[in-house]
């Protein structure tokens, strides 16, 4: 079976792992030329934003995103220097950085009247909801709130109200989310997860970092388990990150190089493989010491 024989609707999922999401970029550009296109995007964490730029339009979104990862800072997505981050958690006891950054970055590049409506391809943004500590897709109505809520790092952002629910990061249950897009009809699913696939942050030196370690940490095992259930009834093409580098997810500055250097593992993967039904090919990275 070619790649353009994938049972369809085709799903591309879009996992979490903060500046690490450039990688998606590179692996959108190689899953392009190999002739795979989706028919819906599902993301969660930084992965969402991704899903919501490629949803947008037709017309070239991966050149969109290479735009818009190309001109992202830590600054601008984590504002505010140590003294406004103890200001932060001092007042508000649970966080360390508002997402006024977020809400910029999103208004920018997706639209601050946005609907789920309006995109051309069906989106689900992947949610953690406070109260039950269960995944929430969340799939209509604007974009705003969904999309900060699934980019809500507890401790390093404040959780979300969404009609009536308090909701934190879906990272925290659903980073890499296959079961959510078989929800959404998905017959075969292409999964670019950035959190663990070969990539590992560098040992953590402050608060900030801590959180964002210990939260990769449970994302890849997630991955691990949930990958191969979802492989049982469906292809799912699991794309490998790049030969192992210590970045860190907070740090922007890397964000050229990941994207190329993922581009270029993603290529030579495809080019090596032959899907023939359901099964898993590819598979979480392993995380390398």
């Amino acid at each position: 079976m070619s790649f353009a024989d994938l049972p369809r609707p085709i799903g591309f999922v879009l996992g979490g792992g903060g500046s690490l999401g450039a990688m998606q970029v590179g692996m959108l550009r190689a899953v392009a030329e190999a002739g795979i296109t989706p028919d819906l995007a599902v993301g969660t964490s930084v992965g969402s934003l991704n899903a919501a730029v490629l949803a947008l339009t037709h017309d070239d979104p991966i050149e969109r995103l290479r735009g818009i990862w190309a001109h992202m800072t830590r600054d601008e997505a984590f504002p505010g220097g140590v003294l406004s981050r103890v200001r932060t958690l001092t007042q508000s006891k649970t966080h360390l950085f508002p997402n006024s950054g977020l809400t910029r970055i999103i208004n920018e590049h997706v639209g601050a009247d946005r609907r789920f409506e309006d995109l051309a391809l069906p989106l689900g943004v992947v949610t953690t909801q406070v109260d039950t500590a269960e995944p929430l897709l969340i799939r209509s109505g604007p974009l705003l709130e969904p999309l900060l809520a699934s980019c809500a790092i507890p401790g390093i952002f404040p959780p979300v109200s969404y009609e009536g629910r308090l909701l934190y990061d879906g990272g925290l249950v659903a980073n890499v989310p296959m079961r959510q897009a078989l929800a959404m009809g998905a017959q075969s699913l292409v999964v670019f997860d950035c959190a663990f696939p070969g990539k590992l942050p560098s040992a953590p030196r402050t608060f900030a970092e801590v959180m964002m370690f210990t939260a990769m940490i449970s994302m890849r095992n997630q991955a691990v388990l949930e990958a191969p259930l979802a492989a049982s009834q469906v292809p799912v093409v699991y794309l490998p990150g790049p030969a192992p580098s210590r970045v860190n997810p907070l740090d922007f500055g890397h964000t050229d190089a990941l994207a190329a250097e993922a581009y270029d593992a993603a290529k030579e993967f495809l080019e090596g493989i032959a899907v023939s039904g359901a099964g898993l090919y590819g598979a979480p990275g392993l995380v390398v010491t």
